[in-house]
């Protein structure tokens, strides 16, 4: 068994950063709530423990807090943020509301003469202003304490936070903490994973049938390819082509699946569902009615396939994280496209994915060999096009806008450095053009691309305005109906990534 480090939650968005940062220095982590029991802790014997940021105010009275004793266990702690006023809070310091917050890279400047100031990503607005007995500052900024610690107890606080991309040299604090404080092995490796989720699963299921919903994301993707292997002939995968995937995307699909050891359905329900669609517009309806029609098409292909006992779903840890860890105990909703009825008669629930992030979900992909144009798909909407035709969804507008968007793509992936999030949007604006003697008067294709570290906020990425030129060249060429091509220079926020 790995070791362990635990990262409790204080409310804290970094959460899944912090833990990821972790298992990406291959030491395993686990998200459990802030309050969770010292006996608990106990029984879990991790090597650290990490106690995360969050929104409150540590000297509220109703403010989250830990139990104050797994100071006393000897275990080597770290509290980033809001973690750290906890800390100092409960150990006897004094965290105070700040005249001046700070938000964003600030440059923070070590105690230690030999070291060299840096940036680091801060948001916060309390301060700590007095150290706990024992603690002494090791870092500050011109407005707070940015780093403090009680070496002879193993206690460590952080203001900033290492986790992020954002903090110079963040790896390398964790590595610190980790590996010269924890005495961690690094001894976490995903082929251990599959081995142990290979055997869970085989005891789980015996020798009867699984079902799965593809939706040919990378979740459900590598959860079918991990499942064929543990349980080859056992698996069927049900594939609802809905008629709102990216170019190409249902064939390659079924090429990569059809040819595994498992039952291959693709139900092509592109006519069904442009039906349902017809004349709608208002995004939260047209999400309304994808999912409740993959609903309806997953139920009659499970009825013609008899009884299957046991259900099978890509959950990833965010998801159990985010529904706080209750995964298991009820069908959760389907992560593609809408939820999956309770009372579907499955007895058995199965989700091998429920323990890793996206990042070892891709990795994982590679080393069960799937084709890298699929582990490295970028996250695309559970209704697809569906909320990327702005206003009514037509055959022709979902025919162009899955060529404007294979354009866009092709011509971004040849970058050396690419946004991690880029595709075409058909508008509902239209604009007037001219292609040979022709007036023309059709819908505008936006470009959106964007370069985050977590989705929660993002900036559009400055492509090269060659490239754009290319491409909108490329579009307005190649597409018969498109004449204007404009690129969305909007952040998240006050925008979204998606524009519906």
């Amino acid at each position: 068994m790995s070791q362990l480090v635990l990262v409790l939650d204080f409310g804290g968005q970094y959460k899944e950063l912090i833990a990821g940062a972790v298992r990406a220095q291959s030491v395993y982590s686990e998200i459990k709530p802030g309050n969770l029991s010292l006996e608990t802790i106990k029984e879990l014997a991790p090597i650290g423990i990490i106690l995360t940021g969050g929104p409150n105010s540590v000297y509220l009275p109703d403010s989250p807090q830990c139990d104050p004793k797994i100071f006393e266990l000897g275990i080597p702690i770290l509290g980033i943020c809001y973690g750290m006023q906890m800390m100092a809070h409960l150990l006897g310091g004094e965290v105070a509301s700040a005249n001046n917050g700070e938000y964003g890279r600030v440059l923070v400047t070590p105690k230690n003469p030999s070291e060299t100031p840096f940036q680091a990503l801060m948001s916060h607005r309390d301060s700590l202003v007095r150290l706990p007995e024992g603690f002494v500052a090791t870092a500050t900024t011109s407005n707070c304490i940015a780093a403090c610690e009680d070496v002879q107890r193993k206690l460590y606080g952080l203001q900033y936070h290492p986790e992020s991309k954002h903090t110079d040299g963040g790896a390398n604090i964790m590595r610190h903490f980790l590996f010269d404080v924890c005495k961690a092995k690094g001894d976490y490796k995903l082929d251990d994973y599959i081995d142990l989720k290979i055997t869970e699963v085989r005891k789980q299921v015996g020798n009867q049938k699984v079902l799965l919903g593809l939706s040919g994301g990378v979740d459900s993707s590598v959860c079918a390819s991990l499942l064929s292997k543990a349980i080859p002939g056992q698996l069927t995968c049900i594939f609802v082509d809905h008629g709102l995937m990216r170019l190409n995307e249902g064939d390659e699909i079924e090429e990569i699946f059809s040819k595994r050891d498992l039952h291959f359905i693709r139900v092509n329900a592109e006519d069904r569902f442009l039906s349902k669609l017809a004349g709608v517009r208002e995004p939260e309806q047209k999400r309304k009615i994808i999912g409740e029609e993959f609903v309806r098409v997953f139920e009659e292909e499970s009825v013609k396939l008899g009884d299957i006992p046991f259900l099978a779903q890509g959950t990833i840890y965010p998801d159990v994280v985010e529904s706080g860890g209750t995964h298991g105990s009820t069908i959760k909703s389907h992560h593609n496209v809408g939820g999956l009825p309770e009372d579907l008669s499955f007895t058995g629930l199965v989700e091998p994915l429920s323990g890793l992030f996206k990042d070892e979900v891709r990795a994982l992909g590679v080393k069960l060999d799937l084709p890298l144009y699929l582990v490295n798909r970028q996250p695309f909407p559970g209704p697809g096009l569906g909320i990327r035709v702005i206003g009514e969804i037509t055959k022709d507008k979902l025919d162009d806008l899955r060529l404007a968007d294979a354009i866009y793509r092709e011509e971004l992936d040849s970058l050396e450095e690419k946004p991690d999030q880029y595709f075409a949007v058909m508008t509902d604006t239209y604009s007037v053009g001219v292609k040979g003697d022709d007036r023309m008067y059709d819908p505008v294709i936006a470009l959106r691309a964007v370069s985050t570290s977590d989705f929660m906020t993002a900036e559009y990425s400055p492509i090269p305005h060659e490239v754009l030129g290319r491409v909108a060249s490329r579009i307005t060429s190649e597409i018969p109906t498109v004449s204007r091509v404009v690129y969305d220079i909007t952040s998240k926020p006050p925008s979204t990534v998606e524009w519906e």
